[in-house]
């Protein structure tokens, strides 16, 4: 992808922004404002055929090809990503083209935009006890854990909003309704696979990643309540993925930082740290749209193994700028929305029964 006429749009803003920046099919419906569901009716609420269900069941969480993506993952439910983005204006418009990407390689697009004002990204300025309040509001009425992607300042928003829900600045958190804008005078939510009531604190996410965090940014006020907790992830996500870039000046990153720069569980948190080229650029590294256009980068972005991702070669004649950051990470999508689907399918048939 060639990245330098977007860059001429982002030059004149960039400089006069750093001074701002201090100051339906198988989805759930969304309930009405003021609807709390009730005990048991989000998982009979998605209509899926027992051949769908079966089919998510058989599904290898590390295996998921195109064609599992577009006929049954996307016939099912499907977790809300939430995407935040730097805090530099312009830099939203990077990762809506990661959005973009998303919906290219199959995911659903109405489970990126948000419920209410139906943005594709969401500012690391937010207060993040509301942004832990809406993820309580989305398992709650959508019956799968979200996933949580942050790019620079994004990043660290996503690890505070990690300890929001561990408890880590207060034991208790409102519910946030996306679709009235403001929060809920409860602090508990019915859990849609049990139908049991729980506090929100201590509801975790599926998965989430973070990339290019750090530098300067923690010098901001507004992300001092985790500066001394920035790279230790608590135990409200499955598997954490954080990525550095490995000559990174925004984030203050590069070789011989490893013990500052990497990320390390709290608890039983599955934590990954992955280091991407030096070549990529911090500001860019979103910037992902036209990979999912080509119907060969596609294929070779869902045979990505992370496990083994030197298996073999990006296809360097067509433009695959920040290939290894968007098939790493699409990997975990893929992972934890399969999983998500099959815990919810179980959940759905040990209600029936």
């Amino acid at each position: 992808m060639n990245r330098f006429p977007l860059a001429l749009r982002f030059a004149a803003a960039a400089a006069l922004s750093f001074l701002v920046a201090a100051g339906a099919s198988g989805q759930a419906p969304v309930a009405a404002p003021t609807e709390r569901p009730a005990p048991g009716s989000v998982i009979k609420a998605i209509a899926l055929d027992a051949s769908v269900e079966e089919r998510i069941l058989a599904l290898d969480p590390e295996h998921i090809t195109d064609a599992d993506v577009r006929s049954t993952l996307a016939a099912g439910p499907a977790p809300r990503i939430m995407l935040f983005h730097g805090g530099v204006y312009p830099v939203h418009l990077l990762m809506e083209s990661f959005s973009r990407f998303l919906t290219g390689m199959g995911y659903p697009e109405e489970r990126i935009r948000d419920a209410g004002d139906g943005s594709l990204s969401r500012s690391p300025y937010e207060p993040s006890d509301r942004q832990a309040g809406l993820i309580a509001w989305y398992y709650e009425h959508e019956g799968v854990r979200p996933i949580l992607i942050g790019h620079s300042q994004g990043g660290i928003q996503v690890v505070k909003i990690l300890h929001e829900l561990a408890g880590s600045f207060g034991d208790r958190l409102r519910v946030f309704n996306p679709l009235r804008g403001e929060f809920e005078e409860r602090t508990t939510i019915i859990d849609p696979l049990t139908g049991r009531e729980r506090p929100i604190v201590g509801v975790s996410v599926a998965c989430a990643a973070a990339v290019g965090t750090g530098g300067w940014a923690l010098a901001l006020p507004i992300h001092w309540m985790v500066l001394s907790r920035v790279r230790s992830i608590p135990d409200t996500v499955d598997e954490f993925t954080g990525y550095r870039i490995g000559i990174d000046f925004f984030a203050w990153d590069g070789p011989g930082l490893e013990g500052v720069k990497t990320f390390h569980a709290a608890g039983k948190a599955n934590v990954r740290n992955v280091t991407l080229p030096a070549e990529y650029s911090h500001v860019f590294v979103p910037g992902t749209a036209e990979l999912a256009e080509d119907p060969a980068v596609r294929d070779w972005i869902n045979a990505f193994d992370p496990d083994n991702p030197a298996s073999s070669s990006p296809p360097q004649e067509r433009g695959v700028s920040n290939i290894m950051w968007a098939a790493d990470v699409w990997h975990s999508i893929k992972r934890h929305w399969t999983l998500e689907a099959q815990r919810f399918v179980r959940a759905r048939r040990a209600a029936a029964n």
